[in-house]
């Protein structure tokens, strides 16, 4: 009787434990769905939030958006409204910060990742980037208009602002292209280098091409900022609404880009239709850039294969 009972006891002990696990796989699986469900929510929700405000912006501006506005100055004595300053002003100002700042930013990152041998510095220096991109634009604009407007004698002009825009941007072009960098295998270098190659010839033909998708998106992320800073250029470059001879000119006086405008037509003037226009050619700039970035990011790529 007590061998019976102990086989019953133990039939009956592995068909609990079977149960148990069991019903641990069915939460567990209950609880994968769930958090699934959630995942596919949040990504759902953000692509809605996406579409929805780039609709808005574009329902309500587009229609605004005419030739003259994009032809002309503004004119008070003619009763005209244009953006044509603005939108040359901004290209400008692109222009000159992203020739400045991607040599240097790009020229940095190869330093610290392939050069440099004093990890304590490297450290210290990749805090420092980490901290200038966290400081607010109104710090750099306060900081742009005392060094370049009045220690330096550059007075409000795009020239001030492009070199402003250069330190706002420089941390984010770093990062990026270090962390592109590291991504690429260490076997590129060696084999590179046991082939004979020379470290900046290996770097130049193995490494940078390897890399060129984090520049290319340092780059877009910095045009992104670069066209959408307002509070920075008002301290430097001013809000200006002339058009420049040359573009010699242009860098030396000053003038207010798309997103300055945008901010005086909707914060002071409240005219909320020129400001919808001014952000719906402002999207559309940014992708025309994005679309120009990817473009040459192929051409490169090609080359170096």
């Amino acid at each position: 009787m007590s061998q019976a009972a102990s086989t019953t006891t133990t039939r009956s002990r592995t068909q609990s434990c079977t149960v148990g696990k069991m019903n641990h796989a069915a939460v567990r699986r209950v609880k994968g769905g769930l958090m699934t469900g959630i995942m596919y929510a949040c990504a759902a929700f953000t692509v809605l939030l996406l579409v929805g405000l780039l609709g808005y912006i574009f329902v309500r501006g587009l229609p605004e958006v005419t030739w003259e506005l994009l032809s002309t100055k503004p004119s008070t004595l003619k009763g005209t409204i244009g953006i044509l300053p603005n939108l040359l002003n901004t290209l400008y100002i692109i222009l000159l910060t992203l020739l400045i700042a991607l040599p240097l930013g790009v020229g940095a990152a190869i330093y610290l990742t392939e050069y440099a041998t004093n990890k304590t510095f490297s450290r210290v220096i990749e805090f420092a980037t980490e901290t200038l991109a966290g400081i607010p634009s109104i710090i750099y604009g306060l900081v742009g208009m005392l060094v370049f407007k009045q220690v330096l004698g550059l007075g409000t002009s795009l020239l001030s602002g492009s070199l402003t825009l250069v330190i706002m941007i420089l941390p984010t072009i770093i990062r990026t292209t270090q962390e592109s960098l590291k991504t690429v295998p260490q076997s590129y270098r060696e084999g590179a280098l046991g082939l004979g190659a020379t470290k900046w010839h290996m770097i130049r033909t193995i490494i940078l091409p390897s890399s060129m998708p984090g520049i290319v998106t340092g780059c877009i992320l910095s045009i992104g900022r670069i066209v959408g800073e307002s509070a920075a250029l008002l301290f430097t470059a001013g809000s200006a609404t002339i058009i420049a001879g040359n573009i010699i000119e242009a860098y030396s006086r000053g003038g207010g880009t798309l997103s300055v405008a945008l901010y005086i037509y909707a914060g002071e003037r409240a005219e909320f239709e020129v400001a919808f226009a001014i952000a719906a050619i402002l999207l559309i700039l940014v992708f025309l850039l994005n679309c120009a970035a990817k473009l040459a990011q192929k051409g490169l790529s090609r080359k170096y294969q």
